[in-house]
């Protein structure tokens, strides 16, 4: 790929597109003025609308004989208009009097020996249909009154003779006015029991309070910022993410499907670029523009919020900056699915139709965030644009998790990766290019091969597929034993889809997994790295980055699989990930990154590696073994040293767990190792990365040629 061709079309591009007043509308003019007139218009209506229900009076419709001190209570309370019989239909009002009418009875109370605060199993109660609840519903519905308040008959007599009536507030809660009065009379009514349990306990000459026993006064402990960033994480987060969907949106149709209706498409191709220069370039078009529309939304968020609120420090600037930063994945993905799709496009009306199908379900993954009981969790992490949504939800509440930050960019990013994968997938096709149709399984290359290895596409879309069928397969199976999660997402979601992308596609397991016998030179540095490379890594990447002890102290125990035999732990800790891991990111991800050169191969074989593990202090030393692995890989040609290799390194670590030995009890319990041991520990992994070096490869599968000591696949 020619960089200086990339930039040309790329800047093109870009020219053309900010000439057009539309995609300046949305860069500028729309976040500029978006968000100060929408909370300036909510606080206005919110605010106004709020004042003037305050300063109304709520229309209590009284259904029955209140008790006279009763009455009279009620009636001074401020804001309260009694109306006797207001909206009572005559037989409701002639059934309350003759006492025909009763409450209906409500379920029994709790035990009284149920722990305090333990939630209630059964549903909540819901009045049966009765005439006074359908009276009610009737005059609230109208807007005769705003609540009803029903004095049960007996009401006047348990309270002469000192016993207690009962009494129902009957109100609309979706309507303001009527939630008001109901708060307002419920209100006034307490303040009423509360002056007739006082003249109750003085007529008896008991101390006062002494029916209430004690009082319960909640306090809120949450920040004022942290109440701030649940309104504004309950919105921006959806309002952003739609902004950069449309940010990206209409370029994309404009760079694809545009140029084919004005015929520019066709020249471009005719002129001597590749396809993959004219992606590039494109895609880096509409992922500037998408990042530029969603930095202009978070810049214009952040200044009108510290306008609106300036006497309080709300929202940190930081959060606004890793807002921003989080979008960055998310503008990756709409950009190359756009572009992708727009492209099957004949003309710009064609485009739009054909990126519907799916702006509608990321706008609702984007929207559903506004839920309350949407938040940041396992299962959320790695939802597609839902992750990031939340995620930004999380960082405004202050509640974001470092493991779970970790896991929705990795999640984001495998997303991201594949779009960008099935976008130039599509710009390989000079056929759709110029209008015509395929199938998708044509575009998607979806046929089985006749041997050989697969392409670096192949691989880095198989790695992303495992990676998401491993997490949410963990998710399902949290509940089993740790001997058990371990076994069936080693064997069930890493090897068993590897070996099944292998057949399936055709690919030979010589070439795709590395199944070749390995030089003794090789076996034999695979085995002084493996019993060193964990202490000199561990000495020296954990050293200048430790990770937080309950984290070191929680792996350990995870490791140890809750006390199963040793055989069983080395089993399951050692030997199952040393093969299973190693056949995918030794075997079938490195086969298809070989083709860019050893190097691209080892580095991002290395950090794929480290990424699947899932913890952010677990991701340099993973890598760093990861590295180690790959370079096996590369000057053996074989995969079976680094799963030698793979499996003494965790046997060691294992082992010193299990047994803990008195010599090194210190190192087991999470001190650091000395230095000379890491010192000893280095000259014996750079004896074994010197006999990895002078080691040859077996003889290459035939149709292919042998280069830097590594067989390359067709």
């Amino acid at each position: 790929m020619r960089l200086a061709i990339v930039w040309t079309i790329l800047r093109k591009e870009l020219v053309e597109s900010l000439r057009d007043r539309r995609t300046l509308v949305r860069l500028v003019l729309v976040p500029i003025l978006l968000y100060p007139l929408f909370a300036l218009a909510m606080s206005k209506l919110v605010g106004s609308e709020a004042a003037a229900r305050e300063a109304r009076s709520s229309r209590i419709a009284v259904w029955g004989e209140l008790a006279e001190g009763l009455a009279t209570r009620l009636s001074s309370a401020a804001k309260l208009e009694l109306a006797p019989w207001a909206g009572a239909p005559p037989e409701v009002r002639e059934g309350l009097l003759s006492g025909a009418l009763a409450p209906p009875a409500e379920p029994p109370p709790r035990a009284e020996e149920e722990a305090p605060g333990a939630e209630d199993p059964r549903p909540r109660w819901i009045e049966p249909d009765n005439p006074v609840l359908a009276a009610a519903r009737a005059a609230v519905s109208a807007r005769e009154v705003d609540a009803v308040l029903v004095p049960w008959p007996s009401l006047g007599a348990e309270l002469g003779r000192g016993g207690k009536g009962a009494v129902a507030i009957y109100f609309d809660s979706v309507r303001a006015d009527s939630a008001t009065a109901e708060a307002r009379l419920a209100a006034a009514l307490r303040r009423a029991r509360g002056a007739i349990v006082a003249e109750r306990e003085a007529a008896r000459g008991l101390p006062e309070g002494f029916s209430i026993a004690y009082d319960v006064v909640p306090r809120d402990v949450a920040e004022d910022s942290r109440k701030v960033g649940q309104i504004l994480g309950s919105m921006m987060p959806m309002m952003l993410i739609l902004m950069s969907l449309l940010g990206s949106f209409l370029p994309a149709i404009d760079l694809t499907a545009g140029e084919k209706e004005r015929g520019t498409m066709q020249t471009l191709l005719c002129a001597p670029v590749r396809s993959i220069e004219i992606i590039s370039g494109k895609f880096l078009a509409v992922w500037i523009i998408s990042l530029l529309t969603a930095l202009g939304n978070v810049v214009s968020l952040s200044l009108t919020v510290s306008r609106m609120l300036p006497d309080v420090m709300v929202v940190d600037p930081w959060i606004f900056a890793l807002t921003f930063a989080l979008l960055v994945p998310v503008t990756l993905l709409f950009s190359a699915l756009f572009l992708a799709l727009a492209v099957f496009a004949k003309d710009f009306k064609d485009g739009q139709n054909a990126l519907m199908p799916a702006y509608l379900p990321l706008s609702l993954l984007a929207g559903i965030t506004a839920l309350p009981v949407v938040e940041l969790n396992p299962w959320t992490a790695y939802a597609p644009v839902l992750n990031i949504a939340v995620l930004i939800k999380a960082l405004f509440v202050g509640e974001a998790p470092v493991d779970l930050l970790f896991t929705a960019l990795l999640s984001s990013a495998l997303y991201a990766c594949l779009a960008l994968l099935f976008a130039a997938r599509v710009f390989e096709r000079e056929n759709v290019l110029l209008g015509g149709q395929e199938s998708a399984r044509a575009v998607l290359g979806l046929r089985r091969r006749a041997g050989g290895a697969p392409s670096a596409g192949f691989s880095l879309a198989a790695f992303a597929g495992v990676q998401v069928l491993f997490f949410y397969g963990s998710l399902l199976i949290a509940r089993a034993s740790v001997a058990v999660q371990l076994a069936v997402s080693q064997v069930g979601f890493f090897l068993a889809p590897t070996l099944a992308l292998v057949a399936g596609f055709g690919y030979s397991p010589r070439a795709a997994l590395g199944l070749r016998r390995p030089p003794v030179r090789g076996l034999a540095g695979a085995l002084l790295l493996g019993a060193s490379a964990w202490a000199a890594i561990g000495g020296t990447v954990l050293r200048w980055f430790p990770p937080p002890e309950p984290f070191v102290r929680e792996l350990g125990e995870l490791v140890l699989l809750g006390g199963q035999p040793y055989l069983v732990v080395l089993l399951l800790v050692a030997v199952t990930p040393a093969v299973c891991e190693e056949l995918l990111f030794r075997g079938l991800v490195y086969a298809g990154l070989r083709r860019a050169g050893p190097a691209v191969a080892i580095g991002v074989s290395a950090l794929l590696f480290g990424l699947a593990h899932g913890s952010v202090y677990r991701l340099l030393p993973t890598l760093s073994l990861g590295l180690v692995l790959g370079y096996a890989r590369h000057r053996t040609g074989s995969v079976l040293p680094g799963a030698l290799l793979h499996a003494l390194n965790n046997g060691l670590a294992v082992s010193l767990l299990y047994f803990k030995p008195p010599s090194v009890q210190g190192i087991v319990e999470g001190e650091l190792l000395p230095w000379s041991v890491t010192a000893a520990a280095a000259v014996v992994s750079l004896a074994g990365l010197l006999l990895l070096r002078s080691a040859s490869p077996g003889a290459p599968e035939e149709g292919e040629h042998r280069g830097d000591g590594e067989p390359r696949g067709p």
